[in-house]
C-alpha cells in the first residue's frame, strides 16, 4: 500500500492533533514518494485576518523503501485560526498539497487548506458536566404540580386536555400569539427530578423561565423575574436546591440580543403603564433600541415587529445584564449553573467578552454554552470572523452538525460525509470544548428525531400538512429502531448527549409547535425510556466518555465503526452501527486480545452485523488500566 503523503488526524504527521494552545509546537512531518525526487519542501501557514509564514522542512529519513520524510516545527504564538498547505520542489517543479476533499489526507489538485485552531493557553471550562448527560425542558410542557399560582396574567388561553395539539392557527385577527398554555411549572420539575436522576440526567437546560407573554417566553417582559406561571424566584432557587441534591445542575436560556415588546422595557401594549421606550423617548430604555422614526419604526429581530432589537453595546444595557450583581450574576446566585445563549452568533464580541468576564467572576464553574448552528470554530458573523471557542467567550456551543450527521446517516446518507462533519468538529474545536458539546438529535426548534427517522419533515410543508403527520404502528416501530441507534451514537460519541424532553418517552411531531406536546405522563414508551437508563448507565461507568479521543475504524455505506480512546491513545471501547436492512460486514485494525462484549451483537475484527443492529465492545477494561 502506498504510504500517505500526509494525514493531519494521524500523529505520525502531525503531533498533537487537533486544536492547540498558544505557544505549543507543532511538528508536522510529510512523506513524499521517494520516486518524486523531492529536493526541498516547505510548510506554508496563513493566519486568519492576515499574515503568512513559509517553514523550511528538513529530510529526516525513509519511510521504508519507497518513500521518505521531510519534517519541521511550528510553533503559533496568537489565538486564532492558521491555515496550512505544503509545497515539494520534485523532479517535475514546483508541486502544492492541499487538503484532500475528505479526511484529513492530502492530494495535489484543488485549493483546500488544512485548519489549525489556536486558544489561549489559560483556556479551561468547568468539569462538572464532562461526561454528564443534559436534558432540555420546555417549561410549560414537562409538568404541571397543581399548586395555585398568583399574578398571571388574565389574557392567557389554558389547555384543559394535556393531549391537545398546542395552537397555531391565526386568531380573528390573523395572529398567532402563542398564548396557550398547559401549566407546566419549576414545582413540576422538582417533582420530577427522582425520575431525571434515574435517567442519568446530571445537567438540566431550560428553555427561557422570565417574565414574557408568549409560552415559550423567548419574548422577555422582565429578565429579573420568574414567569409568575412558573412560579417564583424561590421556586427556583428551591428547584436548583433540590436538583443539586439529585446530582443534577441547571442551565438558563439567556435571550439577550432582543426582548419582547410586551415588556417592562420597550411596553408598546402598554402593559407596564406608560414608560418604556415605545412611550418616551426620555425612558431609561430608549437607548436600548434602534429608531428610524419614533416610535412605530424601530429595528427588529427578523423582522418581527413584537421582538424589538437590543443594542448589545448601550453602556446602561451592557451594566444591566453583565455588571456586579446584573442579570448574568443574579440569577447564577439564585441557584443556576450557567447559560445557554440564544441565537449567540448576534451577540457582538464585545458583550459576549463581558459576559464571560461577568459569569465567571461570580462562578469560575458556570457553564456558558451558545447557539451556533454551524461550524462554531470557522463561523462568520456580520462581515467577521467570530472568536467564540479561542477562550474570552464561550465553553462550548450547541452540535447542530452533531444532528445533521447522525440523522442524516440513519435515514440514508453514505456513512463517510456523515462521519466527516463529527471528525472535522473534533479536529478543528479545542478538546475541552468537545468535551462540553451539547450533542443533540432534536430541540424547541427541530422536527422530533423519531419523526426524522421515520422520514418525515416539515421542509416545504405548511403547518397544516405538519399536523396531521402521526407515526403509524409501523412506522413508529421502524423509527423506534432507528432512534436506539441514534442515541447510542449519542451517548457514545465525544461531546455530552443532550435529551429533548420526552424523546426517550416516543414523542413525535413536526416542527414548532408540534415538537412542543405536553410530556406523556403514564403513556410513555417505557420501553425506550429503560433504553436511555441502560445508555446513562454505560456511559456514567466509563471515564473514556469524559473526554476521551475519537478514532473511525470504518464508515462507508450503511456501516459506522468507530472507538474512544483513553488519554494513553489506546482503544477503550468499540461501536459499531449498522443503519441498513441487510447484513453488514467489514474488517477493522482494532485489537480484541482483550475484548469484553457489552450490549449488542458480539464482533471481532471480521464485523458482521445484522439489519439495524449494533456492537458495543469493552476492548480492554478501563477500570484496569
Amino acid at each position: 500500500m502506498t504510504p500517505e503523503i500526509f494525514n493531519s488526524r494521524r500523529p505520525c504527521h502531525r503531533f498533537p492533533l487537533g486544536a492547540v494552545p498558544a505557544g505549543t509546537g507543532v511538528h508536522f512531518k510529510i512523506s513524499p514518494m521517494r520516486s518524486m525526487s523531492c529536493s526541498g519542501a516547505w510548510l506554508i501557514v496563513e493566519k486568519d485576518g492576515g499574515g503568512r509564514e513559509t517553514l523550511d522542512m528538513f529530510w529526516c529519513g525513509m519511510n521504508g523503501t519507497d518513500a521518505e520524510w521531510w519534517e519541521c516545527d511550528f510553533f503559533p504564538q496568537e489565538p486564532g485560526l492558521y491555515f496550512y498547505r505544503f509545497e515539494l520542489r520534485t523532479d517535475r517543479g514546483h508541486r502544492g498539497l492541499f487538503r484532500a476533499s475528505t479526511g484529513g489526507g492530502s492530494e495535489f489538485s484543488g485549493d483546500r487548506l488544512w485548519q489549525l485552531t489556536v486558544y489561549d493557553k489559560d483556556f479551561t471550562t468547568p468539569d462538572w458536566l464532562a461526561g454528564g448527560v443534559m436534558y432540555q425542558i420546555f417549561p410549560d410542557r414537562f409538568a404541571c404540580s397543581g399548586e395555585a399560582k398568583t399574578g398571571v396574567p388574565k389574557d392567557r388561553v389554558f389547555h384543559e386536555d394535556r393531549h391537545d395539539i398546542p395552537v397555531w392557527r391565526p386568531d380573528e385577527h390573523g395572529e398567532v400569539r402563542n398564548n396557550d398554555y398547559f401549566g407546566g411549572d419549576l414545582r413540576g420539575i422538582e417533582q420530577k427530578l427522582p425520575y431525571l436522576q434515574q435517567l442519568g440526567v446530571t445537567c438540566l437546560y431550560l428553555n427561557p423561565i422570565f417574565e414574557a407573554h408568549s409560552n415559550h417566553r423567548y419574548n422577555t417582559a422582565d429578565y429579573s423575574r420568574v414567569d409568575p406561571l412558573l412560579g417564583t424566584e424561590e421556586d427556583f432557587t428551591r428547584l436548583c436546591r433540590a436538583a443539586k441534591e439529585h446530582g443534577i445542575r441547571i442551565l438558563l436560556d439567556g435571550v439577550f440580543s432582543h426582548t419582547g415588546s410586551d415588556s417592562i422595557y420597550f411596553n408598546r401594549e402598554k402593559r407596564y403603564g406608560e414608560g418604556g421606550a415605545y412611550n418616551d423617548t426620555n425612558s431609561p430604555y430608549y437607548p436600548w433600541y434602534t429608531f428610524r422614526r419614533w416610535p412605530d419604526d424601530y429595528d427588529c429581530w427578523w423582522n418581527f415587529t413584537t421582538l424589538p432589537n437590543i443594542r448589545e453595546m448601550n453602556p446602561e444595557y451592557n451594566e444591566y445584564i453583565n455588571g456586579t450583581g446584573g442579570i448574568a450574576q443574579r440569577w447564577l446566585h439564585a441557584g443556576a449553573s450557567g447559560w445557554r445563549l440564544d441565537v449567540a452568533d448576534e451577540l457582538p464580541d464585545g458583550f459576549l467578552d463581558n459576559l464571560r468576564q461577568s459569569v465567571k467572576a461570580a462562578d469560575p464553574d458556570a457553564v456558558i454554552l451558545g447557539e451556533v448552528w454551524e461550524d462554531a470554530s470557522t463561523k462568520m458573523a456580520y462581515g467577521q470572523r467570530r472568536r467564540y471557542l479561542l477562550g474570552g467567550q464561550l465553553d462550548s456551543v450547541m452540535n447542530y452538525p452533531f444532528r445533521e450527521a447522525i440523522l442524516g446517516f440513519l435515514t440514508g446518507k453514505k456513512a463517510a460525509p456523515m462521519m466527516e462533519i463529527i471528525e472535522s468538529v473534533v479536529e478543528n474545536y479545542p478538546p475541552q470544548v468537545v468535551r462540553l458539546l451539547m450533542n443533540h438529535i432534536g430541540t424547541h426548534d427541530t422536527e422530533r428525531a423519531i419523526t426524522v427517522l421515520c422520514g418525515i419533515t416539515g421542509e416545504g410543508h405548511d403547518r397544516e400538512w405538519q399536523e396531521q403527520q402521526h407515526l403509524t404502528p409501523e412506522q413508529y416501530r421502524h423509527g423506534r429502531q432507528l432512534l436506539c441507534l441514534a442515541s447510542l451514537m449519542q451517548f457514545t460519541l465525544p461531546g455530552v448527549p443532550c435529551i429533548y424532553y420526552g424523546d426517550e418517552a416516543g414523542m413525535q411531531g413536526c416542527r414548532d409547535p408540534f415538537n412542543r406536546g405536553f410530556y406523556p405522563w403514564k403513556e410513555e414508551d417505557r420501553g425506550l425510556i429503560s433504553w436511555y437508563q441502560h445508555l446513562a448507565e454505560f456511559r456514567r461507568s466509563i471515564p473514556v466518555f469524559r473526554e476521551g479521543g475519537l478514532r473511525v475504524l470504518y464508515a462507508k455505506g450503511d456501516l459506522v465503526v468507530y472507538t474512544r480512546l483513553n488519554q494513553a491513545g489506546e482503544d477503550a471501547v468499540l461501536v459499531a452501527v449498522n443503519r441498513g436492512d441487510d447484513i453488514a460486514r467489514a474488517q477493522v485494525d482494532a485489537d480484541f486480545s482483550q475484548a469484553r462484549f457489552f450490549s449488542g451483537v458480539p464482533v471481532s475484527q471480521e464485523i458482521k452485523l445484522p439489519a439495524f443492529g449494533y456492537s458495543v465492545m469493552l476492548l480492554r477494561d478501563p477500570k484496569e488500566a
